[in-house]
């Protein structure tokens, strides 16, 4: 039971509210705390992002031969062609004289017996053959006559019941779905069926490659004949002279896959393979703006100004400020978490060591400069790269293989290549990143800004309920205060009363 200044005319709340705002200070201090060590956990996590996106993209440039990238020009359009690392440089003679074709078979009639309409695919199929007055799946009377569809190709035999409740279209569905080398569909336009083999070539040499006996459900059903496919076809062409053949309008050569558009007839198709340079030097620029970009980041985070008057605001104190005011303060409370950071800078000097350092491969390059790459002469830019340009083009023109080996040699030894030598210090780095701040999937135990959370949760749990009790008794000591003021004013009010009756 709590009451409040009725005796003394004191403002009893007001007294109990600011000794206890005196009472929190030190909670205050504790939760600014915690705050700005959740603060400092985000600010570790958002620098790993920001190294996972730069070990994501390192590793493209980590990939054997990524920098040893290939160019093509075909003199005649009938052919064209990619080319991989392994690709040896020169001019490829290439005449196709014959393309590769699917297999193909198409219903001999329309479907619809009368002729006067189209079929409904969705339409049951049961409903199609056995209703007089409605179009006819190729004539055939009775249900029972087509309730099985089977046929061969090149990859098993297939057998297909169908169901009262089927129509063209589920059981078309069917046979396209499933991996058995077989696509088919209804042509509404010519109201026929086509099967066609979804892989090209001649698949079963002296057999049909969609092979079904004449009079069985898929002939009588859809009309077809076995005897009239159109074979599926390999391609054939001369590489360089020799004769060779395809399954498909694709093959693979020498590391340089050509892509058959046509028949070269009378021209035959010059395919000319070279050194992409340009892209190899894009592809490094492209890299190192990223990484200097994080350098600029990391360096300024490490040198930022801290604030130390400017404490996490409590909401109290937010109450009575303007968002400008609590964005401008935020930003003063937030600078300098991260400044003179041990596991950024020393994460940042091994990246440094790991981009200057010798690679002593049997190539001719042994170290950045010698191919055009160095730090800025400003030290302030805390490591970051230039890039001379012309002197990087010319080094992969000359000797692209040893700019390779320089870059991307998976060894373990002294001949481990920069970008594997820079994944290192990147991996060891995002490590003890997440050993202090965690990932955001990370138990809040199992890292040790975490453990630091969570005895300050445990703290400021305490403390509240220390500041519940203290309250607790502030408000008791002021209720018998009050009784006390009561009584004695109800004694005081009394002994007048009888003084005045005495006269």
């Amino acid at each position: 039971m709590r009451i409040s200044g009725f005796a003394s005319g004191m403002d009893i709340d007001q007294m109990v509210k600011d000794l206890m705002t005196a009472e929190r200070m030190p909670l205050n201090r504790v939760e600014a705390d915690k705050t700005r060590l959740e603060w400092t956990r985000d600010a570790y996590r958002d620098y790993n992002v920001k190294l996972k996106e730069l070990d994501d993209s390192l590793l493209d440039m980590r990939l054997s031969s990524s920098l040893m990238t290939k160019e093509t020009s075909s003199s005649n359009n009938a052919v064209t062609a990619t080319a991989t690392s392994r690709a040896s440089n020169g001019s490829y003679k290439m005449e196709v004289t014959e393309l590769a074709t699917s297999a193909i078979n198409v219903s001999q009639n329309v479907l619809t017996a009368t002729g006067k309409e189209k079929i409904n695919p969705f339409q049951t199929i049961k409903s199609q053959i056995e209703d007089p007055d409605g179009s006819r799946l190729n004539g055939v009377s009775t249900f029972d006559e087509v309730n099985e569809l089977t046929f061969t190709t090149s990859k098993g035999d297939f057998t297909y019941n169908l169901t009262e409740d089927d129509t063209l279209d589920t059981i078309l569905t069917k046979i396209t779905n499933e991996d058995n080398g077989v696509r088919a569909f209804y042509d509404t336009t010519q109201d026929k069926v086509i099967m066609e083999s979804d892989i090209a070539g001649d698949n079963r040499p002296g057999e049909k490659e969609i092979d079904f006996a004449d009079g069985s459900g898929l002939s009588k059903l859809f009309g077809m004949s076995s005897a009239g496919e159109i074979g599926g076809t390999d391609a054939t062409f001369k590489y360089n002279g020799v004769e060779l053949t395809s399954k498909t309008n694709q093959t693979t050569l020498n590391g340089i896959t050509f892509t058959f558009n046509n028949v070269t007839a009378d021209t035959p198709a010059y395919v000319n393979i070279s050194d992409d340079t340009d892209a190899a030097v894009d592809k490094i620029v492209k890299f190192v703006d990223q990484y200097n970009s994080l350098v600029d980041e990391v360096t300024s985070k490490t040198r930022e100004e801290r604030y130390s008057d400017y404490d996490p605001l409590t909401s109290e104190e937010m109450e009575s400020m303007s968002e400008r005011e609590i964005e401008l303060w935020e930003e003063k409370a937030r600078s300098g978490l991260l400044k003179n950071d041990s596991i950024l800078m020393d994460g940042l000097s091994k990246m440094r060591q790991a981009w200057m350092g010798s690679v002593e491969s049997d190539g001719n390059f042994k170290h950045l400069s010698s191919i055009g790459i160095s730090t800025t002469s400003d030290y302030m830019d805390g490591g970051k790269l230039v890039i001379d340009e012309d002197k990087l083009r010319e080094a992969l023109r000359d000797d692209p293989t040893s700019v390779d080996s320089l870059f991307t040699n998976s060894s373990d030894g002294a001949d481990r290549g920069i970008f594997n030598k820079l994944n290192d210090a990147i991996d060891q780095t995002t490590t003890r990143i997440n050993d202090k701040a965690g990932r955001s999937t990370s138990q809040i135990q199992q890292y040790s800004l975490g453990r630091e959370l969570q005895n300050m949760n445990t703290r400021i749990d305490n403390f509240n309920r220390r500041l519940v009790q203290v309250e607790d008794r502030y408000w008791s000591q002021f209720t018998a205060m009050e009784s006390a003021i009561q009584k004695m004013n109800e004694q005081s009010n009394y002994m007048s009363q009888q003084m005045m009756g005495g006269q």
